[in-house]
């Protein structure tokens, strides 16, 4: 292959440059769209601040709250100013264990646990003991014990000190792994051990079926030897574990059937305000073009506003509560399903409402007979289609003051640490999500027919 000439160049662009033009064009115009977005997305980063936030970011401190959401803490504290040792799950004081019945990886000698030794087997091979003012830790990774020593006004500390030991006069942390840690400061020696799963999910620290098995409750419900004299033993069983303090089942129970209601009343009305206004906003239902216009900018104006807007301004104009959210979503959904509506009666057959009017029929016979077999799918599948969504809108909604799971939601989020509570509502929430998918579909198939074999 032989290179062409700066002459031939030449001679191409006089002879065939308007090809040649649009060949360069055609060629050029998608290298161009790839260095507009490259372009784009460099001034998004720094427009944004991106290298800041990443700056900022606590990676440690999500892995600790992610930890949280699958695992519990049992926490072994003793504070030097009140004299006091006290092992508590996630630090809870309802959940404290007496001394007596401790946690068998904990172990005491000596006349009590603070005036004698704690002996705290981590897991891993790691071992932290507490005596008096000083934490001693030793395990893998440790040819020296790691001895730190409190109560002073700085703290002090001898022998080997791996990158997991973080040094500080005021504070020392010590994290083996995400499972063990240990916070020393002149106040206090703060022990965490890390368990996998949730803790006292199904019944409270307290509560007298606390650690009875799978196996014994079920014998227990069946058993004539009642436990508490006013019920029997399963209405017992019910009981502790619908009152569960901790988790509250019951009004999570509550606030879930709370949000499912409002989802569905908000898109039932939504459904059958939409319909009769559809058929008006409809150009081969309705001839007269005004009202036609000032229906379908209504369908504008109110989907228009988000729903969440719409929620803020009703609890504004009418107090938290559920009723806030019922009428956000229908007011919203009013909108969404009337231009549904409207579009799916444009676009009927009108051979079958014709062939009604050959026989005389009137209007509203007509509509019935003629329109509404052609929209029903639409109608039903829509509406459905909008329930399921509605179901995730109102747990938003919720969480803005409408109530329902949404404000349980926000409930755990405000104190920061009861993030298994968290992911306990999220997994509801999905599960319901699921079965509304499911089930909305069921529906659609058996009203439709649509999918059937």
């Amino acid at each position: 292959m032989s290179a062409i000439t700066a002459g031939e160049t030449a001679r191409l662009n006089a002879s065939y440059g308007e090809v040649l033009g649009v060949h360069r064009r055609q060629f050029l115009w998608p290298v161009g769209l790839v260095v507009a977005v490259i372009a784009y997305l460099v001034y998004a980063f720094f427009a944004f601040d991106v290298p800041d936030l990443i700056a900022k970011s606590r990676l440690d401190r999500g892995v600790l709250l992610g930890l949280d959401s699958v695992a519990y803490k049992v926490h072994v504290e003793k504070n030097l100013r009140r004299d006091l040792v006290e092992v508590a799950v996630e630090g809870e004081r309802t959940a404290t264990y007496d001394e007596a019945d401790l946690p068998d990886w904990v172990q005491v000698s000596g006349p009590n646990a603070n005036e004698g030794r704690i002996d705290i087997d981590m897991g891993g091979g790691y071992r932290f003991v507490i005596e008096g003012e000083v934490l001693t830790v030793t395990g893998p990774g440790l040819q020296r014990p790691f001895v730190v020593t409190a109560g002073g006004e700085t703290l002090s500390w001898e022998g080997d000190t791996p990158s997991w030991i973080e040094l500080n006069p005021k504070k020392v942390d010590v994290k083996p792994s995400l499972f063990q840690r240990a916070q020393v400061t002149s106040g206090r020696i703060l022990v965490f051990r890390y368990f996998w799963g949730w803790e006292d999910f199904w019944f409270d620290f307290r509560s007298p079926l606390h650690d009875v098995s799978a196996g014994a409750l079920w014998s227990l419900a069946w058993s004539d030897e009642r436990l508490d004299p006013e019920m029997s033993n399963a209405a017992l069983i019910f009981h502790e574990f619908w009152t569960n303090e901790g988790w509250q089942h019951g009004d999570v129970f509550k606030a879930l059937l709370e949000t499912v209601i409002m989802a569905f009343l908000g898109t039932v009305v939504a459904a059958f305000v939409a319909l009769p206004l559809a058929f008006m906003a409809a150009a081969n239902v309705n001839p007269d073009p005004v009202s036609r216009f000032f229906i379908r900018r209504f369908f504008d104006f109110v989907r228009g506003v988000d729903m969440l807007i719409w929620s803020l301004i009703f609890i504004r104009s009418f107090g938290l509560g559920p009723l806030t959210g019922v009428m956000a979503i229908a007011l919203t959904d009013t909108g969404t399903l009337g231009k549904l509506f409207s579009e799916a009666i444009e676009n009927i057959d009108n051979k079958q409402v014709e062939g009604m009017q050959s026989t005389g029929a009137g209007a509203l016979t007509r509509y019935r007979f003629g329109v509404i077999p052609q929209i029903l799918p639409v109608f039903i599948s829509q509406s459905l289609y909008y329930l399921e969504s509605n179901t995730r809108s109102a747990t938003v909604i919720g969480a803005l003051g409408a109530g329902g799971i949404g404000l349980k939601l926000v409930e755990t989020l405000r104190t920061g640490k009861d993030w298994e509570n968290t992911a306990y509502i999220i997994v509801l929430t999905l599960i319901v999500v699921i079965g509304m998918d499911m089930t909305s579909g069921w529906l659609r198939r058996k009203l439709t027919g649509v999918g059937r074999d």
